[in-house]
């Protein structure tokens, strides 16, 4: 699936040369000349690859990229810079950049960092979307039916199970064979999967 790619750089030259690469691999590419009106669209886009020049006047491109962190905005993006050096480097990583290219930018390894981009992208959907799809399977089973659950994922036998919620060991099986009706499993090792899936802690 091919993901739209926001370009912020002050240098229009900068701009319209990497717009026209994009667009001749057939990238779907926006460009902004300034972070804040990339911020400013920012609420009527799609997801995307970032691409971001890393000094630009007022907002630099790390400061850009902390506040689409505090904005829970988590876009891959591309670091690019004229000026780059290793502790603005640092700082682009830990802020989430999965590359850091120098100007005059090399056309392959741009378009293989937005395609590496666009993949991790699509990988992080969806993750996200088998969490979602877990949490409501996990929402249907009934509170005690939880409490074995998360005992199942924490390696509890049948029979410690029920001592420590004093239950029969009978009446234990009988509800674990409700929630692997109800998750579509009865394997532990699976039920653990989903359990640890949805973001639950044994």
């Amino acid at each position: 699936m091919s993901r739209p790619v926001y370009l912020v750089d002050d240098d229009e030259a900068v701009r319209r040369a990497l717009v026209l690469l994009l667009n001749t691999v057939g990238m779907e590419v926006k460009a902004f000349s300034d972070p804040e009106t990339f911020l400013a669209a920012l609420g009527k886009m799609p997801p995307g690859c970032l691409v971001l020049d890393i000094r630009m006047p007022v907002i630099s491109g790390l400061k850009l990229q902390e506040r689409l962190l505090a904005l829970g905005v988590e876009w891959p993006t591309v670091v690019i810079s004229g000026h780059g050096d290793i502790e603005s480097c640092r700082k682009a990583f830990r802020n989430g950049a999965v590359d850091f290219l120098s100007k005059p930018v090399d056309e392959q390894d741009l378009i293989d960092a937005i395609q590496n981009a666009q993949d991790m992208l699509d990988c992080a959907e969806r993750a996200a979307a088998e969490r979602a799809e877990t949490a409501n399977l996990l929402a249907n089973l009934t509170a005690r039916e939880q409490e074995i659950l998360e005992r199942i994922a924490g390696g509890f036998t049948t029979k410690e199970i029920a001592v420590s919620l004093e239950l029969s060991p009978r009446t234990v099986e009988s509800h674990r064979a409700s929630i692997g009706a109800k998750l579509g499993t009865t394997s532990a090792a699976e039920m653990t999967r989903l359990w640890l899936q949805a973001g639950q802690t044994p």
